[in-house]
């Protein structure tokens, strides 16, 4: 059944101007503007936000219009302006003044004309952007140097300059009652699965909220679930390549305007300790750079919490390891210590973020006094509590993605407050119950431990080690795409 328009468009202009100036708060907003014209004897006006708009190309198509004679209007003006005295690429028409409105705040322009009951809406946007520069936290030594920006216009065409595939699909849908947010889903229509795209299009047209502040990590909480589980299950980009290789394995991508990152869906834990870097050596220089980064990665969540194990039982510590454990454990006990210098390392990760680059410097000595060997000389913490929060520290930003590494981190957290309560209890426990929580999370119906869990030998091989590209003549089979062959 055809949905009726609440405010469709009069013939008469006075009453469609009226609508527009009360809808757009014309008069109210210096920045949104309203031309009065005369072109071909029929008046016009056009409504336009200042700033998103090409001056260049209205002003030729206000010549155009000014050149015109009454009569050549006539008899449908309509289709004569549209399909012969505005050649412009971008050019709709509507009959709904309330989708007139907003199309005019998200950039267009509006063009009313006297006894026409059709809008024409020219698209000739231009918005406040950047270039594309290298994201960086996906830096890389060799490989390419641009990234997405915060226009989702310039993203779908960086996409679209590594995916030439005729099937590629770029699906634009808008959320958010106020915000009116452009969403672009993406996906290589020959490969994806059609249900995981109809799940990912459904779950985007359920979100009802007045606008997404936060953009891309708003949608995040909406399609997700499982709001408390700090583990992300959608990855997040700003590489087009990286975005590339997704589409061709079957992945579905959610772009969203004003948002330099890329959502994939769906991602698995080991999507998320991958990097381009790996792939930007030889195969066997890119396997050991991801066995060193997956060591990295498990350090930062297993060592700290084993170490004061160690440390707190001294009896468990085998013959041949002795050395580990504080000769001086200091004043305060070993897990305040712990919870001390974990607190202090965000506090300095966040000042870091909130420092002018020029004073970048002055926190890092200030960093350095407060970490080395004065906080070590006053009792506040041992070498022992530094070295292996160092280590973690390090595992932590070795983790290529940033959800993942925070998540890792409020994990060590937990482990090391339940081995300190429960000893080898708590610790043994405490590993069995993150384990069994990462085995029942899905990802848009998706295990999120594939292949380890459940195992298949053929992927798991391939998430361990760095294969060359040859081999890998197989799309992931738990993607269920159309097409499984490279």
């Amino acid at each position: 059944m055809k949905q009726s328009i609440k405010h469709p468009v009069k013939e008469k202009l006075g009453e469609n101007v009226a609508f527009l100036r009360e809808a757009l708060g014309v008069g109210k907003s210096f920045d949104i503007v309203q031309v009065d014209a005369e072109y071909a004897g029929r008046e016009m006006a056009m409504f336009l936000v200042d700033g998103f708009v090409k001056d260049d190309i209205l002003l030729h198509l206000m010549k155009l219009l000014a050149k015109l004679d009454k009569e050549k209007l006539e008899p449908d003006a309509l289709k004569k302006l549209v399909k012969t005295y505005l050649p412009y690429v971008e050019i709709e028409t509507s009959n709904d003044l309330d989708k007139v409105a907003d199309t005019v705040l998200a950039g267009p322009t509006a063009l009313v004309v006297d006894g026409v009951v059709e809008v024409i809406l020219i698209d000739a946007r231009t918005y406040p952007v950047r270039g594309p520069e290298e994201p960086d936290i996906e830096r890389v030594v060799r490989g390419a140097r641009d990234g997405f920006v915060e226009t989702i216009v310039f993203n779908t065409a960086l996409t679209r300059r590594r995916v030439r595939d005729r099937t590629l699909r770029m699906e634009y849908m808008q959320v958010g009652r106020r915000s009116k947010t452009d969403i672009v889903v993406c996906y290589i229509e020959d490969i994806a699965n059609p249900d995981m795209v109809a799940k990912t299009k459904d779950s985007l047209s359920k979100i009802d909220t007045d606008g997404l502040p936060m953009a891309e990590k708003t949608i995040e909480e909406y399609i997700s679930g499982r709001h408390w589980n700090p583990f992300p299950v959608v990855r997040y980009t700003e590489r087009p390549d990286t975005a590339a290789v997704h589409l061709y394995e079957g992945h579905v991508c959610i772009m969203v305007d004003g948002s330099p990152s890329v959502m994939i869906t769906p991602a698995t834990f080991w999507h998320h300790l991958q990097h381009a870097e790996e792939y930007r050596n030889k195969p066997l220089v890119g396997a050991y750079l991801r066995a060193v980064r997956f060591l990295a990665v498990w350090a930062s969540i297993f060592v700290l919490p084993l170490w004061y194990l160690f440390a707190a039982n001294p009896e468990t510590i085998p013959g041949k390891l002795s050395y580990i454990g504080p000769k001086d454990p200091g004043q305060i006990p070993l897990f305040l210590q712990f919870l001390i210098i974990e607190v202090g390392i965000d506090v300095l990760r966040m000042a870091a973020i909130h420092t002018p680059t020029s004073l970048a410097t002055a926190l890092g000595l200030i960093a350095a006094l407060m970490i080395g060997q004065v906080s070590v000389e006053v009792g506040l913490l041992t070498n022992e509590v530094i070295l292996y929060l160092a280590i973690a520290a390090i595992g932590t930003f070795a983790t290529p993605s940033y959800e993942l590494g925070l998540a890792n981190r409020l994990t060590r957290l937990l482990l090391l407050s339940v081995t300190a309560l429960f000893g080898i209890f708590g610790y043994v426990v405490g590993t069995m119950l993150l384990i069994i929580g990462l085995v029942r999370m899905k990802s848009f119906g998706i295990p999120y431990l594939w292949p380890f869990i459940p195992f298949n030998f053929r992927s798991f091989r391939d998430v361990l080690v760095r294969s060359p590209i040859p081999l890998k003549n197989k799309r992931p089979g738990v993607l269920r795409p159309q097409d499984p062959d490279r």
